[in-house]
């Protein structure tokens, strides 16, 4: 009896490995093709399982989808929000969200091109995207995320340190200045003329360079 009870145990380990396993080839499949692009038959050879398990696990395309955006979305913006909603020096917050964003998505290029693509063809998914990155509901976290920057905001406008600008202008040029360069990457290798070399070293000088550009335009 004591050895089919470790039998069982580790044939429920190995159904745990064989779906992490699957939803690490999934995650790889759909941040690199897209959900439309994605086949199950190029996730299953990811994973090195035959296409029937993935049925098994899944059952659909479309709920193995939802899993891995649930996973890319969690990976996103690593404690970004929490970085804004917290009681850090304005200028400090800025600086570490760079730093965050821009080293986090230099090792996952792809991310933002796929989580764009997915809350723009599956709009409900910008409330998962919320969810998983900050555990939390979007109307629980968003009005504090704000309230906190606009005290700090108005207090360097009272200060004379910075002009008046809206809490929520302030949060999406901020992201957008961190994610736009990888969710246009192709263009700008085309239009900059150069490789994935060279992209690499434009980021690197990137994260030296905007904390100053940011903060430098806020200036009155």
């Amino acid at each position: 009896m004591k050895q089919l009870t470790t039998r069982r145990r580790r044939h429920a380990a190995r159904d745990g490995d064989t779906e992490q396993r699957i939803l690490d080839a999934a995650h790889a499949v759909f941040v690199r093709r897209g959900t439309a692009g994605a086949r199950m038959q190029e996730i299953a050879a990811e994973a090195g399982v035959n296409q029937a398990l993935l049925h098994y696990y899944f059952r659909s395309k479309d709920r193995l989808a939802r899993a891995a955006f649930e996973r890319a979305a969690s990976e996103f913006m690593p404690t970004v929000i929490q970085v804004l909603a917290s009681d850090t020096e304005l200028e400090a917050k800025v600086a570490r969200i760079i730093a965050l964003e821009l080293d986090h998505l230099a090792r996952a290029p792809y991310l933002p091109g796929y989580i764009i693509s997915e809350v723009t063809h599956h709009p409900e998914r910008a409330r998962q995207l919320i969810t998983a990155v900050t555990r939390r509901a979007p109307e629980d976290i968003g009005p504090k995320v704000v309230a906190m920057l606009r005290k700090q905001i108005e207090a360097r406008v009272r200060s004379g340190g910075m002009r008046p600008i809206a809490p929520e202008q302030f949060i999406v040029n901020l992201m957008s200045l961190c994610i736009f360069p990888f969710a246009a990457r192709p263009m700008i290798l085309e239009m900059l003329g150069i490789d994935q070399r060279g992209f690499d070293q434009f980021i690197v000088r990137r994260r030296q360079d905007l904390t100053a550009f940011f903060l430098g335009a806020l200036r009155p």
